[in-house]
């Protein structure tokens, strides 16, 4: 709780159904701190719920930045531990589940609040999307030809399939292009059909955390030494013993796979940290690139001194532009 901090008050006569408040952004961002610091603020109670597809993973905690227990201000947070090592994280797997936990908080009267830099699992989510149908053996050949070929020879084929899609997509996300084929595949239609409107499922206020590049490098930089120094290496050591090799998704998050490189020696731990923060500035990039492509965010600087003012300000117009009157600092 934060004593000097300014909270919201809401009238008798207020909806009993608060809005969504969904924060997104680049990773490294502090979107977890300031949720909580919402959750604190609004009137009556606040839940929490991740959208970030690496925090899913039970036992993944160092190398995800995953708010242990303890600091989580007694806030219920939901989508975190729910997957094994080996279980395959899905995006239409997390909306049915997610989406479950929405329909709760908001049945309970309490203020959901979705946290995550995950794009897709965010618009899954909150958006009306329609998640297309899978075929194991279909994947299967696909993902045999992205073996086979590399990203670059099926983002070709999917630039002449679906011209649509291919535009939307990063030529090296070699697991996304062959979801598009197999979607293509299996459906007879462009992938790009399918692709989600960006049109709300419940009223959704849209906070996003800016940070200018330099300042976001050195922030992943200072990120990936704390986690060397928390201790990833020897939490790596540990979920290798329970499979975290064999986990298709799990095993490729950032961090583990190269935590795991250096416990095969085949890098040094110097290498291993220079190759992970080389990864999450990339990563970052494609953050920046698909939340600033969507224009109901309202931006606000991460390092601004009244940065949780400004969002509390945010909070308190929406609500009532909802119906929610009466809500004040």
């Amino acid at each position: 709780m934060h004593e000097t901090s300014p909270h919201l008050s809401v009238s008798p006569k207020s909806d009993p159904i608060p809005p969504v408040i969904a924060l997104v952004g680049a990773t490294a961002t502090g979107k977890s701190d300031l949720a909580l610091r919402i959750a604190a603020a609004v009137p009556g109670s606040a839940q929490i719920i991740n959208a970030d597809a690496s925090q899913l993973y039970a036992g993944m905690n160092i190398g995800t930045a995953k708010l242990p227990p303890e600091q989580r201000q007694g806030v219920p947070h939901h989508q975190l531990d729910v997957l094994g090592l080996l279980d395959t994280s899905t995006v239409a797997d997390y909306q049915t589940a997610a989406r479950k936990d929405l329909a709760a908080i908001r049945a309970a009267g309490d203020w959901p609040i979705v946290v995550g830099g995950s794009g897709l699992y965010v618009r899954a989510l909150l958006d009306r999307l329609e998640i297309p149908p899978t075929d194991a053996d279909v994947r299967a050949k696909w993902e045999a030809e992205l073996e086979a070929h590399g990203p670059a020879e099926l983002f070709a084929q999917l630039q002449d399939a679906d011209p649509a899609a291919a535009g939307a997509m990063d030529p090296r996300n070699g697991r996304r292009i062959v979801r598009a084929l197999e979607v293509i595949e299996i459906t007879g239609k462009p992938f790009s059909a399918t692709m989600p409107q960006r049109e709300f499922m419940e009223p959704t206020l849209l906070i996003g955390l800016s940070a200018p590049r330099p300042v976001l490098h050195a922030r992943i930089r200072a990120r990936v030494e704390q986690m060397w120094g928390q201790g990833l290496l020897a939490e790596v050591a540990r979920l290798e013993q329970h499979g975290l090799r064999k986990g298709k998704t799990s095993s490729r998050a950032l961090g583990y796979a190269q935590a795991l490189a250096q416990l095969d020696g085949e890098m040094t731990e110097e290498e291993a940290q220079e190759a992970t923060v080389f990864a999450t500035q990339r990563f970052a990039r494609r953050q920046d690139a698909w939340f600033g492509a969507d224009p109901r965010i309202q931006w606000l600087p991460h390092e601004a001194e009244d940065l949780f003012e400004q969002a509390i300000a945010l909070v308190a117009q929406f609500a009532s532009e909802v119906g929610v009157e009466g809500l004040q600092r």
